[in-house]
């Protein structure tokens, strides 16, 4: 997951990297981000979380779904913090859709940072949409994670491949004739 890492259009568009299709798209000003970052822990720290501040970026903008990423590109940039957010979507580590007593549902993803991206290990975020059904939103949004997921495992197995196998050097056993015995308790009249 990177910040700030989104190519855009001059109309404020993420533009597609090669052979990525847009499976959805939530336009301006239909979604609020909620974007939650841990701080890092203190140089020679083993300790994780470090003092436990996180930083909680607001922000409010478009959505972009596609094969191989979600994109959220901000209305306006407000000094630069949050411009844009790419993950990579077998980047998501998990999903769950939260319908509170008070207040709008939304969908939480936890996400698994980009190194240099500009997000620390437990970075979190909760989408909020609008005017559109977040329902249907995560059900895309699972299921082309899902096919992201198992086509990263497919090309991961071919490229590990299985090693080729030779025959021995010496003769084939399939080239010995092996006499034919009728076993010793053969029933009655068992001709060989």
């Amino acid at each position: 997951m990177s910040l700030n890492w989104t190519m855009l259009s001059p109309e404020r568009t993420p533009v597609p990297l090669p052979h990525e299709l847009i499976i959805r798209t939530i336009d301006f000003p239909g979604a609020d981000l909620t974007l939650f970052i841990p701080s890092t822990p203190p140089t020679g720290s083993s300790t994780s979380g470090g003092s436990g501040s996180e930083k909680k970026v607001l922000s409010v903008g478009g959505l972009w779904l596609t094969d191989q990423r979600l994109i959220f590109v901000s209305a306006a940039s407000k000094n630069g913090e949050l411009d844009s957010l790419s993950i990579p979507l077998t980047a998501i580590l998990s999903t769950k859709f939260e319908q509170p007593f008070f207040g709008a549902n939304f969908v939480a993803i936890d996400i698994k940072p980009t190194p240099g991206g500009g997000l620390t290990e437990g970075s979190k975020a909760e989408i909020r949409l609008k005017d559109k059904g977040l329902f249907e939103f995560v059900g895309s949004l699972e299921k082309t994670r899902e096919r992201a997921i198992y086509m990263r495992r497919s090309s991961c197995d071919e490229e590990e491949g299985l090693p080729s196998y030779t025959s021995p050097a010496g003769p084939s056993l399939s080239s010995t004739p092996i006499p034919m015995i009728p076993p010793s308790d053969a029933p009655p009249a068992y001709d060989a």
